[in-house]
């Protein structure tokens, strides 16, 4: 019976709660901007990484060196549109 309950699924399932409960903590203790953005950018990475290991099953194929470097593609992607949108139009640098 217990190789049946998905142990990983509930603690991931947990876990994820258990962030989703800190980054509330940013707005019930009005804290900071500065960290306020540290904490939620850090829980919200934290939990994409739960997500995808846990539920996705990224780590579970074996192709999974070919969905890592996918997923660091995207994000390097993502983080030069960010800064670049942030670079030319909110810091005036284009």
């Amino acid at each position: 019976m217990r190789e049946l309950f998905p142990a990983k699924q509930v603690m991931g399932f947990a876990f994820s709660l258990l962030l989703t409960v800190i980054a509330l903590a940013v707005y019930f203790f009005d804290m900071s901007f500065q960290t306020g953005m540290i904490i939620l950018l850090l829980t919200a990475f934290v939990q994409a990484g739960v997500q995808l290991t846990v539920f996705m099953h990224a780590g579970e194929t074996e192709d999974k060196a070919a969905i890592y470097t996918n997923v660091y593609y995207g994000v390097i992607i993502a983080l030069i549109t960010i800064f670049g949108t942030l670079l030319t139009m909110v810091w005036d640098m284009g």
